[in-house]
């Protein structure tokens, strides 16, 4: 679709707000009680466990506390959620709010589908309490199109006991990197496990090591660019990371760790329950990944968006900053198993008490999110390209990245 979406035209019916202009200047919505202020809110995410029924739990405590609202919340499988909002737009049929995966918010935002929220973020005041990767996410164009409704990120993983039988300490830059997997990877164990697969996960773990060279996906064929494609192809080519990785997802890494197949693994907070219920006798810890220039990792997680020219776009901002409250908002997160996006509230001890989560939360203080435009999809599929053909050794990482930068550059945005 190349051409914004009008939803003035697309969307039947929409108009005035049905809320009165005391609700409009009353500072909580649920201060309307009459039954003609009663207003349906339509909700559509991709939800499953554990953060479907924590969601459910969080909107059925707004709605007792505003009997004036009834909210229809509706899941659709992950793979289908983004066909849903485009084939609903051009048929009129779209939800008064929509959980977004953070690296398409920009994309939806461009076709006009979210609504411009712009005046009231700023009238909100809250901009300012969350980490700036997850808030830039909800950003295009210098507008703003949405709240962050929960993050995560990457970080590196180790067998305690295998990196003790080989007197390994935990690598903290690249050069310990390498020293660490050279030692651990001896037989059928290879030193490290990553996700290198033709899909969103491989350009999800790849990009923290292009950023930690000081590169970006503008510059991704230079010095720095090479450099991070070029260890991951050096360790496939030495034996230290499997040339699987190129057919595993992050899943398929976390068996790898389990079965002790990989000493060490680049994965996120969402494995955590899966581990301790699998292996619940493996000893295993968590580090910020090893830094080269800087340090850097890759933003995660989900915004909520309010669908444009709705009529109920007031209810439903006030549920969206109700829901960022901390009680609700702790609430939610702690039940769903999910990082918080406000940097005041990732200092609870919920949170910093916990020393394995306490890692992913340092770490998202410098992890980026994927906020290159509505042509980001594209520009994925172009990384994802050079990492297959270099770690397969089908061409050089040299090649590869030129024929990446070529596909890039005239993707994204101008100016």
């Amino acid at each position: 679709m190349n051409e914004k979406i009008n939803r003035r035209r697309l969307i039947q019916g929409a108009g005035a707000v049905a809320a009165s202009a005391a609700l409009i200047n009353a500072p909580r919505f649920n201060r309307l009680a009459s039954a003609q202020d009663q207003v349906t809110l339509t909700w559509w995410d991709y939800y499953q466990l554990p953060n479907g029924p924590a969601v459910q739990a969080q909107l059925d405590s707004y709605t007792s506390a505003n009997p004036n609202v009834k909210i229809e919340r509706t899941y659709i499988p992950f793979a289908d959620l983004k066909q849903k909002l485009l084939q609903g737009a051009a048929a009129g049929d779209l939800p008064d709010i929509v959980v977004i995966d953070n690296p398409d918010h920009q994309a939806f935002a461009s076709l006009g589908i979210l609504e411009d929220l712009t005046d009231k973020v700023t009238a909100w005041g809250q901009a300012s309490s969350y980490f700036e990767g997850p808030w830039n996410s909800t950003v295009f164009q210098g507008k703003n199109y949405g709240i962050p409704d929960n993050s995560n990120c990457l970080v590196l993983w180790s067998n305690d006991d295998v990196l003790a039988a080989k007197s390994v300490t935990v690598p903290t830059n690249w050069e310990e990197l390498t020293a660490a997997v050279t030692a651990l990877s001896e037989n059928d164990v290879y030193g490290l496990a990553v996700s290198g697969i033709k899909s969103e996960e491989g350009t999800f773990q790849w990009l923290p090591f292009l950023w930690e060279t000081g590169a970006d996906i503008p510059t991704i064929d230079s010095d720095g660019g090479r450099k991070a494609l070029q260890l991951w192809t050096d360790y496939v080519n030495n034996g230290w990371m499997s040339k699987s990785i190129l057919n595993w997802g992050q899943a398929d890494v976390l068996t790898q760790f389990e079965t002790g197949k990989a000493a060490m693994m680049v994965n996120g907070p969402w494995q955590i329950p899966t581990i301790k219920t699998d292996v619940p006798d493996l000893k295993w810890s968590v580090a910020t990944l090893p830094v080269d220039a800087q340090g850097a990792s890759i933003l995660g997680g989900e915004n909520t968006a309010i669908v444009a020219g709705g009529k109920n776009v007031d209810a439903a901002w006030d549920l969206l900053t109700w829901r960022q409250t901390d009680e609700p908002l702790k609430t939610y997160l702690l039940a769903a198993g999910k990082l918080p996006s406000k940097a005041d509230l990732a200092q609870d001890e919920a949170w910093t008490g916990d020393p394995i989560v306490n890692v992913f939360i340092e770490q998202l203080k410098v992890a980026k999110p994927r906020a290159y435009g509505d042509k980001y999809p594209d520009i994925s599929a172009a990384i994802q390209d050079a990492i297959q053909g270099a770690v397969s050794g089908q061409t050089t990482v040299e090649e590869a990245l030129k024929k990446a930068q070529e596909t890039i550059t005239p993707l994204l945005p101008q100016g």
